[in-house]
Protein backbone atom coordinates (compact mmCIF):
# COMPACT_ATOMS: atom_id res chain seq x y z
CA UNK A 1 0.00 0.00 0.00
CA UNK A 2 1.11 3.82 -0.94
CA UNK A 3 2.38 5.26 2.13
CA UNK A 4 1.66 9.35 1.77
CA UNK A 5 4.44 9.88 4.22
CA UNK A 6 7.28 8.43 1.45
CA UNK A 7 6.50 11.02 -1.04
CA UNK A 8 9.44 13.05 -1.36
CA UNK A 9 8.55 16.74 -1.22
CA UNK A 10 10.71 17.92 -3.10
CA UNK A 11 9.42 15.88 -5.98
CA UNK A 12 6.87 17.69 -8.35
CA UNK A 13 3.22 16.91 -8.23
CA UNK A 14 1.43 17.28 -11.38
CA UNK A 15 -0.77 19.88 -11.52
CA UNK A 16 -4.12 18.20 -12.68
CA UNK A 17 -5.40 15.09 -13.53
CA UNK A 18 -7.37 15.08 -16.55
CA UNK A 19 -10.55 12.62 -16.19
CA UNK A 20 -12.34 11.17 -19.42
CA UNK A 21 -14.46 8.78 -20.92
CA UNK A 22 -13.08 6.60 -23.27
CA UNK A 23 -15.18 6.63 -27.03
CA UNK A 24 -14.87 3.45 -29.09
CA UNK A 25 -13.90 3.14 -32.31
CA UNK A 26 -17.03 3.94 -34.78
CA UNK A 27 -18.06 0.53 -36.44
CA UNK A 28 -16.59 1.73 -39.84
CA UNK A 29 -13.19 0.27 -40.93
CA UNK A 30 -10.48 2.89 -40.66
CA UNK A 31 -12.15 5.04 -38.74
CA UNK A 32 -10.36 7.68 -36.88
CA UNK A 33 -8.87 7.17 -32.83
CA UNK A 34 -12.15 9.43 -31.30
CA UNK A 35 -9.88 9.72 -28.46
CA UNK A 36 -7.78 11.99 -30.81
CA UNK A 37 -9.27 15.34 -29.94
CA UNK A 38 -8.68 14.60 -25.96
CA UNK A 39 -5.47 13.92 -26.46
CA UNK A 40 -4.77 16.79 -28.22
CA UNK A 41 -6.74 18.83 -25.62
CA UNK A 42 -4.21 17.59 -22.89
CA UNK A 43 -0.95 18.26 -24.68
CA UNK A 44 -2.33 21.90 -25.47
CA UNK A 45 -3.14 21.82 -21.67
CA UNK A 46 0.12 20.65 -20.58
CA UNK A 47 1.77 23.51 -22.91
CA UNK A 48 -0.35 26.47 -21.57
CA UNK A 49 -0.06 25.33 -17.66
CA UNK A 50 4.08 25.55 -18.15
CA UNK A 51 4.11 29.09 -19.84
CA UNK A 52 1.80 30.15 -16.76
CA UNK A 53 4.33 28.61 -14.36
CA UNK A 54 7.79 27.51 -13.04
CA UNK A 55 7.48 24.51 -13.55
CA UNK A 56 11.29 22.97 -14.74
CA UNK A 57 12.19 20.94 -17.90
CA UNK A 58 10.86 17.32 -17.34
CA UNK A 59 8.53 18.09 -14.65
CA UNK A 60 5.42 16.64 -14.35
CA UNK A 61 2.52 18.75 -15.99
CA UNK A 62 -0.59 16.88 -16.28
CA UNK A 63 -1.31 13.10 -16.23
CA UNK A 64 -3.73 11.34 -18.60
CA UNK A 65 -4.63 8.09 -18.82
CA UNK A 66 -4.11 6.71 -22.51
CA UNK A 67 -3.80 3.25 -21.99
CA UNK A 68 -7.60 1.66 -21.57
CA UNK A 69 -5.43 -1.39 -19.71
CA UNK A 70 -7.30 -2.96 -16.96
CA UNK A 71 -5.46 -5.16 -14.28
CA UNK A 72 -3.49 -4.31 -10.78
CA UNK A 73 -0.81 -1.87 -12.20
CA UNK A 74 -3.56 0.01 -14.49
CA UNK A 75 -5.00 0.32 -10.95
CA UNK A 76 -1.86 1.43 -9.12
CA UNK A 77 -1.08 3.93 -11.22
CA UNK A 78 -4.13 5.88 -11.30
CA UNK A 79 -4.75 5.49 -7.83
CA UNK A 80 -1.50 7.09 -7.18
CA UNK A 81 -1.82 9.88 -9.46
CA UNK A 82 -5.29 10.73 -7.93
CA UNK A 83 -3.27 10.63 -4.62
CA UNK A 84 -0.51 13.15 -5.61
CA UNK A 85 -2.06 15.38 -8.31
CA UNK A 86 -3.10 18.95 -7.38
CA UNK A 87 -6.34 19.92 -9.79
CA UNK A 88 -8.74 17.52 -10.96
CA UNK A 89 -10.31 17.75 -14.50
CA UNK A 90 -13.02 16.30 -15.65
CA UNK A 91 -14.68 16.30 -19.17
CA UNK A 92 -18.12 16.35 -18.85
CA UNK A 93 -19.93 14.46 -21.65
CA UNK A 94 -23.20 12.50 -21.27
CA UNK A 95 -20.51 9.11 -21.68
CA UNK A 96 -18.83 10.82 -18.60
CA UNK A 97 -21.17 10.85 -16.09
CA UNK A 98 -22.41 7.02 -17.37
CA UNK A 99 -18.67 5.79 -16.73
CA UNK A 100 -18.02 3.68 -13.88
CA UNK A 101 -14.25 3.96 -13.85
CA UNK A 102 -14.63 8.06 -14.24
CA UNK A 103 -16.92 8.01 -10.50
CA UNK A 104 -14.23 5.93 -9.13
CA UNK A 105 -11.67 8.58 -10.16
CA UNK A 106 -13.80 11.55 -9.11
CA UNK A 107 -14.55 9.70 -5.92
CA UNK A 108 -10.96 8.71 -5.43
CA UNK A 109 -9.70 12.30 -5.65
CA UNK A 110 -12.56 13.70 -3.25
CA UNK A 111 -11.53 12.01 -0.45
CA UNK A 112 -8.05 13.88 -0.47
CA UNK A 113 -9.14 17.40 2.05
CA UNK A 114 -8.83 20.53 0.52
CA UNK A 115 -7.46 23.43 2.72
CA UNK A 116 -7.48 27.35 1.22
CA UNK A 117 -4.00 28.46 0.62
CA UNK A 118 -4.62 31.52 2.84
CA UNK A 119 -7.28 33.14 5.43
CA UNK A 120 -8.46 35.04 2.19
CA UNK A 121 -9.18 32.68 -0.11
CA UNK A 122 -13.00 30.50 -0.84
CA UNK A 123 -11.54 28.25 -2.78
CA UNK A 124 -13.16 24.98 -0.88
CA UNK A 125 -12.69 22.09 -4.44
CA UNK A 126 -9.35 20.94 -6.18
CA UNK A 127 -12.21 20.09 -9.24
CA UNK A 128 -12.11 22.39 -12.39
CA UNK A 129 -14.91 21.14 -14.91
CA UNK A 130 -14.48 21.28 -18.76
CA UNK A 131 -17.30 21.11 -21.03
CA UNK A 132 -16.28 18.47 -23.41
CA UNK A 133 -19.94 18.62 -25.23
CA UNK A 134 -23.00 21.80 -24.16
CA UNK A 135 -24.48 19.74 -21.32
CA UNK A 136 -27.68 22.34 -20.91
CA UNK A 137 -30.06 19.12 -21.58
CA UNK A 138 -28.61 16.72 -18.92
CA UNK A 139 -28.92 15.94 -15.65
CA UNK A 140 -25.76 16.31 -13.64
CA UNK A 141 -25.01 14.10 -10.56
CA UNK A 142 -25.02 15.64 -7.20
CA UNK A 143 -21.43 15.72 -7.02
CA UNK A 144 -21.38 18.03 -10.61
CA UNK A 145 -23.99 20.13 -9.69
CA UNK A 146 -23.33 21.19 -6.63
CA UNK A 147 -19.73 22.61 -7.83
CA UNK A 148 -20.05 26.49 -8.00
CA UNK A 149 -18.34 27.22 -11.54
CA UNK A 150 -18.91 30.23 -13.87
CA UNK A 151 -18.36 28.28 -17.81
CA UNK A 152 -19.16 31.68 -19.43
CA UNK A 153 -15.75 32.90 -17.81
CA UNK A 154 -13.91 30.30 -20.60
CA UNK A 155 -15.91 32.23 -23.88
CA UNK A 156 -19.19 32.18 -25.12
CA UNK A 157 -18.90 29.67 -27.71
CA UNK A 158 -17.61 27.41 -25.73
CA UNK A 159 -20.06 27.52 -23.30
CA UNK A 160 -22.51 26.92 -25.94
CA UNK A 161 -20.85 24.42 -27.40
CA UNK A 162 -18.40 22.10 -25.82
CA UNK A 163 -14.65 21.86 -26.31
CA UNK A 164 -14.97 19.21 -28.78
CA UNK A 165 -17.12 21.46 -31.45
CA UNK A 166 -14.20 24.44 -30.83
CA UNK A 167 -11.57 21.94 -31.67
CA UNK A 168 -13.20 19.78 -34.73
CA UNK A 169 -14.54 23.47 -36.28
CA UNK A 170 -12.08 25.46 -38.10
CA UNK A 171 -14.60 28.45 -37.38
CA UNK A 172 -13.83 27.94 -33.27
CA UNK A 173 -10.38 28.19 -33.89
CA UNK A 174 -9.77 31.10 -31.72
CA UNK A 175 -12.51 30.55 -29.50
CA UNK A 176 -10.43 27.42 -29.09
CA UNK A 177 -7.14 29.28 -28.12
CA UNK A 178 -9.14 31.50 -25.38
CA UNK A 179 -11.05 28.99 -23.91
CA UNK A 180 -7.65 26.45 -23.24
CA UNK A 181 -5.69 30.08 -22.13
CA UNK A 182 -8.09 30.24 -19.47
CA UNK A 183 -8.71 26.67 -18.26
CA UNK A 184 -5.02 26.60 -17.93
CA UNK A 185 -5.11 29.70 -15.73
CA UNK A 186 -7.86 28.17 -13.65
CA UNK A 187 -5.70 25.00 -12.87
CA UNK A 188 -2.99 27.04 -12.07
CA UNK A 189 -5.07 29.45 -9.41
CA UNK A 190 -6.31 26.27 -7.80
CA UNK A 191 -3.56 24.68 -7.50
CA UNK A 192 -1.93 27.85 -5.86
CA UNK A 193 -5.14 29.01 -3.89
CA UNK A 194 -5.65 25.87 -2.19
CA UNK A 195 -3.37 23.04 -0.18
CA UNK A 196 -4.48 19.54 -1.03
CA UNK A 197 -1.83 17.12 0.66
CA UNK A 198 -1.18 13.79 -0.95
CA UNK A 199 -3.35 11.31 -0.12
CA UNK A 200 -3.07 7.65 0.56
CA UNK A 201 -2.86 5.77 -2.36
CA UNK A 202 -6.52 3.58 -2.43
CA UNK A 203 -7.57 0.26 -4.08
CA UNK A 204 -9.09 1.97 -7.09
CA UNK A 205 -10.76 -0.97 -8.17
CA UNK A 206 -12.86 -1.18 -5.19
CA UNK A 207 -14.12 2.26 -5.29
CA UNK A 208 -17.42 2.84 -5.56
CA UNK A 209 -18.54 5.69 -8.10
CA UNK A 210 -19.07 9.53 -7.04
CA UNK A 211 -22.20 9.15 -9.40
CA UNK A 212 -25.69 8.89 -9.05
CA UNK A 213 -27.70 9.85 -11.61
CA UNK A 214 -30.60 7.36 -12.89
CA UNK A 215 -29.95 5.80 -15.72
CA UNK A 216 -32.79 6.05 -18.52
CA UNK A 217 -35.50 3.78 -18.43
CA UNK A 218 -34.90 1.21 -21.26
CA UNK A 219 -37.27 -1.70 -20.04
CA UNK A 220 -40.06 -2.40 -20.92
CA UNK A 221 -42.16 -5.76 -20.03
CA UNK A 222 -44.75 -6.61 -22.05
CA UNK A 223 -47.30 -8.71 -20.66
CA UNK A 224 -50.43 -10.76 -22.19
CA UNK A 225 -53.48 -11.85 -20.69
CA UNK A 226 -55.21 -14.43 -22.87
CA UNK A 227 -56.01 -17.88 -23.83
CA UNK A 228 -53.89 -20.57 -25.45
CA UNK A 229 -55.93 -22.93 -28.15
CA UNK A 230 -56.58 -25.74 -25.59
CA UNK A 231 -58.47 -23.34 -22.89
CA UNK A 232 -60.69 -21.33 -25.13
CA UNK A 233 -64.16 -20.91 -23.29
CA UNK A 234 -66.99 -22.76 -25.82
CA UNK A 235 -67.94 -21.31 -29.13
CA UNK A 236 -64.44 -18.74 -29.29
CA UNK A 237 -62.66 -19.37 -32.62
CA UNK A 238 -59.44 -20.68 -32.00
CA UNK A 239 -57.93 -19.15 -35.49
CA UNK A 240 -56.81 -16.15 -33.07
CA UNK A 241 -54.75 -18.07 -30.94
CA UNK A 242 -52.16 -20.35 -30.58
CA UNK A 243 -49.79 -22.87 -28.84
CA UNK A 244 -49.11 -20.26 -26.13
CA UNK A 245 -50.90 -17.42 -24.57
CA UNK A 246 -48.39 -15.24 -25.60
CA UNK A 247 -49.20 -16.08 -29.63
CA UNK A 248 -52.61 -14.53 -29.22
CA UNK A 249 -53.00 -12.47 -32.82
CA UNK A 250 -56.31 -10.87 -32.67
CA UNK A 251 -55.99 -8.63 -36.08
CA UNK A 252 -55.61 -11.43 -38.38
CA UNK A 253 -56.17 -10.86 -41.31
CA UNK A 254 -54.40 -7.76 -41.25
CA UNK A 255 -51.62 -9.25 -38.95
CA UNK A 256 -51.09 -13.02 -38.31
CA UNK A 257 -47.99 -12.57 -36.38
CA UNK A 258 -48.35 -12.54 -32.70
CA UNK A 259 -49.57 -9.21 -31.16
CA UNK A 260 -46.77 -9.81 -28.59
CA UNK A 261 -44.23 -9.46 -31.85
CA UNK A 262 -45.98 -6.38 -33.12
CA UNK A 263 -46.12 -4.40 -29.57
CA UNK A 264 -41.45 -5.46 -29.29
CA UNK A 265 -41.37 -4.12 -33.06
CA UNK A 266 -42.92 -0.75 -32.11
CA UNK A 267 -41.60 -0.62 -28.51
CA UNK A 268 -37.99 -1.11 -29.63
CA UNK A 269 -38.71 2.02 -32.02
CA UNK A 270 -39.34 3.93 -29.00
CA UNK A 271 -35.81 2.96 -27.31
CA UNK A 272 -36.94 0.20 -25.27
CA UNK A 273 -35.55 -2.78 -24.04
CA UNK A 274 -38.99 -5.10 -24.24
CA UNK A 275 -39.17 -8.20 -23.12
CA UNK A 276 -42.70 -10.48 -23.53
CA UNK A 277 -44.55 -12.51 -20.89
CA UNK A 278 -47.41 -14.26 -19.98
CA UNK A 279 -49.64 -12.03 -17.26
CA UNK A 280 -50.01 -14.63 -14.98
CA UNK A 281 -46.15 -15.53 -14.61
CA UNK A 282 -45.28 -11.80 -14.88
CA UNK A 283 -47.25 -11.24 -11.53
CA UNK A 284 -44.60 -11.95 -9.10
CA UNK A 285 -42.45 -9.43 -10.54
CA UNK A 286 -45.14 -6.87 -10.40
CA UNK A 287 -45.87 -7.73 -6.53
CA UNK A 288 -42.77 -8.17 -5.27
CA UNK A 289 -42.09 -5.76 -2.24
CA UNK A 290 -41.03 -2.05 -3.26
CA UNK A 291 -40.54 0.10 -6.25
CA UNK A 292 -41.50 -1.60 -9.37
CA UNK A 293 -38.23 -2.62 -11.39
CA UNK A 294 -39.33 -1.92 -14.89
CA UNK A 295 -42.52 -0.32 -16.70
CA UNK A 296 -45.13 -2.87 -18.58
CA UNK A 297 -47.54 -2.97 -20.73
CA UNK A 298 -50.69 -5.38 -20.58
CA UNK A 299 -52.05 -6.82 -23.70
CA UNK A 300 -55.86 -7.71 -22.34
CA UNK A 301 -57.62 -10.05 -24.48
CA UNK A 302 -60.96 -9.02 -23.32
CA UNK A 303 -62.26 -12.95 -23.84
CA UNK A 304 -59.93 -13.88 -20.89
CA UNK A 305 -62.55 -11.76 -18.58
CA UNK A 306 -65.19 -14.46 -19.51
CA UNK A 307 -62.93 -16.86 -17.02
CA UNK A 308 -63.61 -16.15 -13.34
CA UNK A 309 -59.75 -16.45 -11.97
CA UNK A 310 -58.13 -14.21 -14.66
CA UNK A 311 -61.49 -11.37 -13.96
CA UNK A 312 -60.27 -11.06 -10.14
CA UNK A 313 -56.85 -11.35 -10.93
CA UNK A 314 -57.37 -8.20 -13.45
CA UNK A 315 -60.16 -6.65 -10.94
CA UNK A 316 -57.14 -6.81 -7.99
CA UNK A 317 -54.76 -5.50 -10.76
CA UNK A 318 -57.12 -2.39 -11.10
CA UNK A 319 -57.02 -1.91 -7.46
CA UNK A 320 -53.63 -1.50 -7.22
CA UNK A 321 -53.75 1.51 -8.99
CA UNK A 322 -50.06 0.00 -10.63
CA UNK A 323 -49.85 3.23 -12.88
CA UNK A 324 -46.34 1.86 -14.35
CA UNK A 325 -48.23 -0.84 -16.50
CA UNK A 326 -50.58 0.12 -19.35
CA UNK A 327 -53.17 -1.59 -20.24
CA UNK A 328 -54.24 -1.88 -23.46
CA UNK A 329 -57.66 -3.61 -24.94
CA UNK A 330 -56.61 -4.81 -28.40
CA UNK A 331 -60.73 -5.32 -30.41
CA UNK A 332 -61.01 -6.44 -33.63
CA UNK A 333 -64.19 -5.34 -35.10
CA UNK A 334 -63.30 -7.78 -38.19
CA UNK A 335 -63.86 -10.90 -36.08
CA UNK A 336 -67.01 -11.79 -36.28
CA UNK A 337 -67.41 -13.05 -32.55
CA UNK A 338 -65.83 -9.61 -31.19
CA UNK A 339 -68.88 -7.61 -33.50
CA UNK A 340 -71.30 -10.02 -32.04
CA UNK A 341 -69.96 -9.65 -28.02
CA UNK A 342 -68.51 -6.13 -28.51
CA UNK A 343 -71.86 -4.29 -25.94
CA UNK A 344 -70.85 -7.49 -23.47
CA UNK A 345 -67.59 -7.51 -23.31
CA UNK A 346 -66.90 -4.30 -23.27
CA UNK A 347 -69.15 -3.62 -19.99
CA UNK A 348 -67.23 -6.46 -18.11
CA UNK A 349 -64.25 -4.59 -19.08
CA UNK A 350 -65.46 -1.31 -18.01
CA UNK A 351 -66.68 -3.10 -14.44
CA UNK A 352 -63.34 -5.12 -13.95
CA UNK A 353 -60.83 -2.42 -14.67
CA UNK A 354 -63.02 0.75 -12.99
CA UNK A 355 -59.80 2.88 -11.99
CA UNK A 356 -57.84 2.20 -14.92
CA UNK A 357 -60.58 3.53 -17.31
CA UNK A 358 -61.26 6.66 -15.06
CA UNK A 359 -57.46 7.63 -14.95
CA UNK A 360 -56.77 6.37 -18.83
CA UNK A 361 -59.54 9.43 -20.35
CA UNK A 362 -58.72 11.98 -21.81
CA UNK A 363 -55.27 12.20 -22.38
CA UNK A 364 -54.55 8.80 -22.70
CA UNK A 365 -56.80 6.27 -24.26
CA UNK A 366 -59.28 8.95 -25.34
CA UNK A 367 -61.74 7.64 -28.05
CA UNK A 368 -59.20 5.21 -29.35
CA UNK A 369 -60.13 3.16 -26.59
CA UNK A 370 -63.81 3.23 -25.60
CA UNK A 371 -66.38 0.96 -24.87
CA UNK A 372 -65.23 -1.15 -28.24
CA UNK A 373 -61.29 -0.73 -27.39
CA UNK A 374 -59.16 -0.92 -30.36
CA UNK A 375 -60.56 -1.93 -33.00
CA UNK A 376 -57.78 -2.06 -35.60
CA UNK A 377 -54.14 -2.44 -36.08
CA UNK A 378 -53.58 1.26 -36.94
CA UNK A 379 -55.74 2.09 -33.63
CA UNK A 380 -53.32 -0.09 -31.60
CA UNK A 381 -50.01 1.02 -33.02
CA UNK A 382 -51.64 4.64 -32.33
CA UNK A 383 -51.96 3.85 -29.13
CA UNK A 384 -49.00 1.53 -28.06
CA UNK A 385 -46.22 4.72 -28.02
CA UNK A 386 -48.34 6.58 -26.08
CA UNK A 387 -49.21 4.19 -23.38
CA UNK A 388 -45.40 3.06 -23.39
CA UNK A 389 -43.96 6.35 -22.37
CA UNK A 390 -46.86 6.93 -19.74
CA UNK A 391 -45.85 3.65 -17.93
CA UNK A 392 -42.38 5.11 -18.45
CA UNK A 393 -42.80 8.83 -17.05
CA UNK A 394 -44.68 6.31 -14.21
CA UNK A 395 -42.07 4.09 -13.47
CA UNK A 396 -39.65 7.42 -13.06
CA UNK A 397 -41.87 9.38 -10.87
CA UNK A 398 -42.78 6.26 -8.82
CA UNK A 399 -38.84 5.25 -8.09
CA UNK A 400 -37.38 8.65 -7.85
CA UNK A 401 -39.91 9.54 -4.73
CA UNK A 402 -39.94 6.07 -3.77
CA UNK A 403 -42.97 3.75 -2.44
CA UNK A 404 -45.63 5.64 -0.86
CA UNK A 405 -46.80 5.73 2.71
CA UNK A 406 -49.01 2.86 3.39
CA UNK A 407 -52.82 3.92 3.57
CA UNK A 408 -55.61 2.03 5.08
CA UNK A 409 -58.01 0.58 2.73
CA UNK A 410 -55.48 0.52 -0.03
CA UNK A 411 -53.74 -2.88 -1.34
CA UNK A 412 -50.39 -3.11 -2.30
CA UNK A 413 -49.86 -4.95 -5.39
CA UNK A 414 -48.35 -8.05 -2.98
CA UNK A 415 -51.78 -8.09 -1.36
CA UNK A 416 -53.97 -7.48 -4.68
CA UNK A 417 -52.36 -10.24 -6.32
CA UNK A 418 -51.79 -12.80 -3.92
CA UNK A 419 -54.71 -12.11 -1.49
CA UNK A 420 -53.40 -10.48 1.31
CA UNK A 421 -55.07 -9.97 4.65
CA UNK A 422 -58.34 -8.28 4.25
CA UNK A 423 -58.92 -9.44 1.05
CA UNK A 424 -61.62 -11.13 -0.54
CA UNK A 425 -61.41 -13.80 -3.11
CA UNK A 426 -58.68 -16.91 -4.15
CA UNK A 427 -55.24 -15.45 -4.42
CA UNK A 428 -53.15 -16.77 -7.74
CA UNK A 429 -54.34 -20.25 -8.75
CA UNK A 430 -50.77 -22.68 -9.67
CA UNK A 431 -50.50 -21.98 -13.66
CA UNK A 432 -51.23 -26.03 -14.99
CA UNK A 433 -50.03 -24.31 -18.61
CA UNK A 434 -48.55 -27.23 -20.30
CA UNK A 435 -46.59 -24.26 -22.28
CA UNK A 436 -45.23 -21.95 -19.66
CA UNK A 437 -43.25 -18.83 -20.43
CA UNK A 438 -40.08 -18.51 -19.56
CA UNK A 439 -39.69 -16.27 -16.22
CA UNK A 440 -36.14 -16.79 -15.13
CA UNK A 441 -34.38 -14.55 -18.06
CA UNK A 442 -32.73 -16.93 -19.78
CA UNK A 443 -33.06 -17.59 -23.49
CA UNK A 444 -36.33 -17.16 -25.43
CA UNK A 445 -38.54 -20.97 -25.83
CA UNK A 446 -38.31 -22.21 -29.54
CA UNK A 447 -40.85 -19.92 -31.38
CA UNK A 448 -41.18 -17.30 -27.99
CA UNK A 449 -41.61 -13.16 -29.45
CA UNK A 450 -38.18 -11.65 -29.40
CA UNK A 451 -37.03 -10.64 -26.79
CA UNK A 452 -38.61 -13.16 -24.20
CA UNK A 453 -37.89 -13.79 -20.65
CA UNK A 454 -37.90 -11.63 -17.38
CA UNK A 455 -35.04 -9.30 -17.58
Amino acid sequence: MYDPGSWDEDAARPYFFLSYAHTPRAGARGAGDPNHWVRQLYRDLCEAVLQLTTLPAGAPVGFMDESMHQGELWAERLAQELATCRVFVPLYSPRYFNSLACGQEWHCFTQRPVYPANIDSERTSGVVPVLWVAMGQYKLPEVASRLQFNHASFGPDYAAEGLYALMKLTYFRSAYELAVHRLARRIVEVAEETVIPVGRQLDFQAQPSAFNVAAPTRQLRISVLSYHQAELPPGRNPDYYGPRRTDWHPYQPAAGRPLAEHAVRLARQLGFQPSVHEFDEELAGLADDGPPTAPGLLLLDRWALHDERRRELVRRFDRANAGWVGVLEPWNMADPDCVEHDGSLGELSAQTLRLTHRAARPSFQGALAGPSGLNSLEEFDDALPRAAMKAKYAFEDRTRSGPEEPVPQRPSLRDAFRGGPGRDGPGLAPDTDDHPASAEGGGPRDGAPPGGGIR
